[in-house]
C-alpha cells in the first residue's frame, strides 16, 4: 500500500511538472561585483571569506541557473577590469562548453560589463545585461572625492589605499583613484560617448533608493545620503540615491524598477539591493528580487 502511494506520489509530481526548477534551460548567469567588491566562484584574499552577493548566487543555482561570480581587481578603471572579466569569462565558456551567457553586474560591475560587451568584441557572447544600481551616469559621490583630495595628495593617498586594498584582496593590481575617477559624472560623460549599446544585446536595469537617511536601517551608508543628494540636484539627476548612486543615474536600457518593500522600511541602499554581507534579506525578499532578474533575463534568450 505505502509502494504504490509513493509511486503514485511521484508519477502525479512528474506529470504536473512541479519538480521542473523555474530557471532550467537559462543560459549561464554570471555576477560582476562593483568596486571593491570580491568574486564568490574564484575570490582570493582575506575578503574572499565574506559573501558578495549574499547567498544569491547559490540561490539561484537552487532554482536551476548556472552561476558564475568571478573576481575581478577591486579597484581600477571600468577599462581595466572589462578587460580581467573578458580573460576569465573566455576561459570559463571554453572550459564549460557555454556559447551565450547573461550578465548580472552591481554597481561598477555593470559598468565593466558595458565596456567588455561594445569594445572588446564579447557581443556575441552575452545575451543580456542586467545592470543593478549601476551609476551611468556617474556618481556625485565620487565626484565630490576626486575633488576633496587634493591633486598634490593624490599619489599619496592613492598608494596607501591600493596597497590596503592589495593586502586584504590577495590582488597585486590596484589604481583605487582611477577606479573612482571613473565614477565621477565627468567620466561616465565620456564612457557613455564610446559606449554605446551593442546590437543583439538586450539591455535592463534596476535600482533602488533610499526614502530618508535612516541610521537604523542603512548604517554604512546613510551619511552620504544627504550628499548625494545635493550633488544629484546640482548634475541634473535629482535627489533621490541610494547613498552613492542617484536614482536617475542607474536606469539603462529597459529599466525594471526597484525591488517591494514593506511600508515601514525606509528604502534600500547601495549594498542592501544586492544582498552584499547579508545586508538587504531583513529589509525585502531577496530571493524573489534576484528570481525576477534572473527570469526576466531567461525571457530574453
Amino acid at each position: 500500500m505505502l509502494a504504490a502511494l509513493l509511486l503514485q506520489t511521484n508519477v502525479w509530481a512528474s506529470s504536473s511538472g512541479s519538480s521542473k526548477a523555474p530557471l532550467d534551460g537559462a543560459y549561464p548567469i554570471v555576477l560582476s561585483h562593483g568596486i571593491f567588491g570580491w568574486g564568490d566562484s574564484d575570490g582570493d584574499g582575506l575578503i574572499s571569506m565574506l559573501e558578495y552577493w549574499g547567498g544569491m548566487d547559490r540561490y539561484l543555482r537552487q532554482q536551476g541557473a548556472t552561476v558564475y561570480a568571478p573576481q575581478k581587481t577591486a579597484a581600477n578603471s571600468n577599462e581595466y577590469r572589462a578587460a580581467e572579466l573578458k580573460n576569465k569569462l573566455l576561459y570559463y565558456m571554453a572550459a564549460n562548453n557555454h556559447s551565450k551567457v547573461h550578465i548580472l553586474g552591481h554597481s561598477m560591475g555593470g559598468l565593466d560589463s558595458r565596456y567588455m560587451i561594445s569594445n572588446l568584441s564579447m557581443r556575441s557572447k552575452v545575451a543580456s545585461l542586467t545592470t543593478l544600481n549601476s551609476p551611468h551616469r556617474g556618481s556625485p559621490i565620487a565626484n565630490i572625492i576626486d575633488r576633496v583630495v587634493a591633486d598634490w595628495l593624490k599619489p599619496f593617498v592613492g598608494t596607501v589605499i591600493d596597497s590596503l586594498t592589495a593586502l586584504l584582496y590577495g590582488y597585486g593590481s590596484q589604481q583605487s583613484l582611477e577606479g573612482l575617477a571613473s565614477l565621477t559624472t565627468a567620466g561616465m560623460n565620456t564612457f557613455n560617448q564610446y559606449t554605446p549599446n551593442a546590437s543583439g544585446v538586450k539591455y535592463f536595469s534596476y535600482g533602488s533608493y533610499m526614502t530618508w537617511a535612516d541610521p537604523i536601517q542603512h548604517p554604512l551608508l546613510a551619511g552620504l545620503q544627504p550628499a548625494c543628494a545635493i550633488g544629484g540636484q546640482i548634475k541634473g539627476l535629482g535627489s533621490r540615491n541610494d547613498g552613492l548612486v542617484p536614482y536617475e543615474s542607474l536606469k539603462w536600457g529597459t529599466f525594471k524598477g526597484r525591488p517591494s518593500t514593506s511600508w515601514y522600511v525606509s528604502g534600500l541602499d547601495h549594498l542592501q539591493v544586492s544582498n552584499t554581507l547579508y545586508t538587504g534579506q531583513a529589509w525585502f525578499d531577496v530571493e524573489d528580487f534576484f528570481l525576477s532578474m534572473a527570469t526576466n533575463a531567461k525571457n530574453s534568450q
